[in-house]
């Protein structure tokens, strides 16, 4: 094949293992063979409505089997996927769409009202459902191709695609409040999956579960991906559910699954986790914001494997893993660094730290990005001496192994979402009564860290939380927008000018 980029592994796999399940949706099961058969017959759609080697698809919607099929079309194509949180608002799908130059979306009927707010859109639009003004139907493009289950029938698709090209788009907020679109290559995306298959032992009958959104790499790149690459079986959830995760866990014999510190404690707390048959479970894996110790071992005690890991988008995502065998001896910890991944933790000069002692994490492999979408200064600024600044902070212990401990950034987790300040604050000031606004994260229960704003009026106004809220919630994603309001007269402030954002935590008003 000339294609040497993961849009050729729906080809490679449907003529090793045609009958094997690669995906599970609802009541539909659908085989390699039959995967390979729609993903070229949605090639052949793509093609003719003008997407060319190079060009940006975008997708919009809750996890379905037409997010995987979408993927693999445009890389079948030589083109470069753009995965886009289906949580956010209309403002916000509209710049991701125009930054990346998207050509084409394909949304869900959920998102079909963000998809009629997008009036400056100017590319094509698929819907799966029943379609809008200016939408095509999916179903309708695959049938007019020939998607009929049998590969043979359609026309093979084999455009040149070099390993080191683009393959995905993903957006990451940023500091400055404007998100980034990182860009992952097809080797980096392989790297990845073969760095997740030595660790986790992923078999060829592994049933994985994919739970979390596919948007974020985790999902996508440390499951579903590793998962059809063994030629396992997909069980697709549109949506996190507990109790749904409880039945399909059962129904299908799930044997690994991924999931955010949130949904693992959901699932703990539930009153089905006592008498819940989990003896198929082989693996349950974490990432995406530190999980309690006491949340581990909450796991542990059914008897189950829990790891963890370390990474960004930045990296596709695995920088470091806590393996198996040391998931009890080092529960709590990030692990150590995966296979085709080198880590160093330095301080301010560059030098490696000694055990113990927090630094930066700094990561170099073939995973690691190449850089951001047309942001040549924001990728300058990322790398140093071909290192990747993380910007987050560790301590290494004396057998190598890493924790977490803070963020150089001011981003948070919330519910498994990183929630960038600056971004929350940028929408605030926008606000006619607003001031200055500082945001930062909070401890939860429930999402592990929630936002908390606090807002100096402008001279003359009078600010109502209510409508700052209501505000937010037109602009922003809700898990974004802050779950405790504080009206200040004004912001502690630093001998530059700066906010003292660890100052705010000591500041006593009225939250709301």
């Amino acid at each position: 094949m000339r294609n040497q980029g993961i849009g050729s592994w729906p080809a490679r796999r449907s003529r090793s293992t045609p009958q094997a399940t690669a995906l599970v949706y609802g009541g539909r099961t659908t085989t390699y063979a039959a995967l390979h058969a729609r993903v070229t017959a949605l090639a052949h759609a793509l093609r003719a409505r003008g997407i060319d080697p190079g060009d940006r698809v975008a997708y919009l919607g809750p996890n379905h089997p037409a997010f995987v099929e979408t993927m693999f079309a445009t890389h079948a194509l030589g083109a470069i996927f753009v995965p886009l949180n289906f949580r956010l608002a209309a403002p916000e799908v509209a710049y991701m769409l125009d930054d990346s130059g998207a050509s084409l979306l394909v949304h869900a009927p959920e998102n079909a009202d963000a998809v009629a707010a997008l009036e400056a859109y100017a590319g094509a639009r698929i819907a799966l459902g029943a379609p809008g003004a200016g939408d095509e139907a999916y179903e309708d493009l695959l049938a007019s191709s020939g998607a009929d289950d049998d590969p043979s029938r359609v026309p093979a698709v084999d455009v040149p695609v070099a390993a080191s090209d683009p393959a995905l788009i993903l957006y990451t907020s940023g500091t400055t409040g404007r998100p980034k679109g990182a860009v992952l290559t097809h080797d980096n995306l392989l790297a990845n999956a073969i760095n997740l298959l030595v660790d986790v032992d992923v078999a060829t009958d592994e049933v994985t579960l994919v739970g979390a959104p596919l948007f974020h790499v985790a999902a996508l790149d440390q499951t579903l991906i590793p998962t059809i690459l063994k030629g396992g079986t997909c069980v697709i959830m549109p949506t996190w559910d507990v109790d749904a995760c409880f039945d399909l866990i059962a129904e299908h014999r799930v044997t690994w699954m991924f999931g955010v510190s949130a949904m693992f404690a959901g699932l703990a707390q539930s009153p089905r986790w006592s008498g819940a048959d989990l003896s198929s479970i082989r693996t349950v894996m974490s990432g995406g914001a530190p999980v309690p110790e006491s949340l581990i071992r909450t796991y542990q005690e059914r008897g189950l494997t829990f790891c963890q890991g370390y990474g960004m988008t930045e990296t596709a995502p695995g920088a470091t893993f806590l393996r198996p065998e040391q998931s009890i001896a080092k529960a709590g910890t990030a692990g150590t660094p995966c296979f085709f991944v080198d880590v160093r933790v330095v301080d301010a000069d560059g030098a490696d730290v000694a055990p113990g002692v927090p630094g930066e994490v700094l990561v170099a492999g073939a995973n690691v990005t190449p850089g951001y979408w047309n942001r040549p200064d924001a990728t300058a600024a990322a790398f140093t001496d071909g290192w990747l600044r993380t910007g987050d902070v560790a301590t290494v212990d004396d057998d190598g192994y890493l924790t977490i401990v803070d963020r150089v950034k001011d981003m948070f987790i919330s519910g498994g979402e990183n929630v960038y300040p600056a971004e929350v604050e940028a929408v605030l000031f926008a606000h006619d009564g607003v001031a200055e606004a500082a945001v930062i994260g909070v401890p939860d229960e429930r999402w592990g860290e929630v936002g908390a704003a606090y807002v100096v009026a402008r001279p003359g106004a009078r600010l109502d939380v209510d409508d700052l809220r209501a505000f937010a919630r037109t602009r922003l994603a809700g898990y974004k927008v802050p779950a405790h309001w504080h009206l200040v007269d004004d912001l502690p402030r630093t001998g530059s000018g700066k906010v003292r954002k660890p100052d705010l935590r000591t500041m006593t008003d009225d939250p709301r």
